[in-house]
């Protein structure tokens, strides 16, 4: 939850967001450092921009594969967002083809553990800020 103060800033309750409200012809914005927004919109994903989990069978099991690789495909995607990186610059950074990301994202191919070592590599780099 924010709250606002006395100034008009306002802090997350863990304390990790400032934000400023600007009223401007008639609209209230809300300000906040591009980082924090970055991260929030990474959260917030956007509809339908996610590969579907797949659908229980009739005794309730899911294809135990299809949900592995949504469900490793939508980590990746929030992380790459929350890191300000493209497909093509994630792909870039961890020294794969952008289209095997692509793949990965989509969640049609299952990546070998070397390649989901360079990709949590380089995300952690970018989410450092190095280079």
């Amino acid at each position: 939850m924010v709250r606002p103060n006395e100034n008009g800033a306002s802090k997350e309750d863990a304390g990790l967001m400032t934000v400023k409200i600007l009223e401007l012809a008639g609209k209230r914005w809300a300000i906040m450092p591009e980082k924090d927004y970055k991260r929030l919109a990474a959260q917030a994903g956007e509809k339908g921009d996610w590969p579907a989990l797949p659908k229980p069978d009739a005794r309730g099991n899911y294809p135990a594969a299809q949900y592995a690789r949504a469900s490793l495909a939508r980590k990746i995607i929030k992380a790459r967002r929350q890191a300000g990186l493209t497909q093509a610059e994630l792909a870039r950074r961890a020294g794969i083809r952008p289209e095997t990301l692509n793949r990965i994202e989509k969640g049609k191919t299952t990546p070998d553990t070397a390649t989901i070592a360079k990709i949590e590599r380089a995300l952690e780099t970018a989410q450092g800020g190095e280079e």
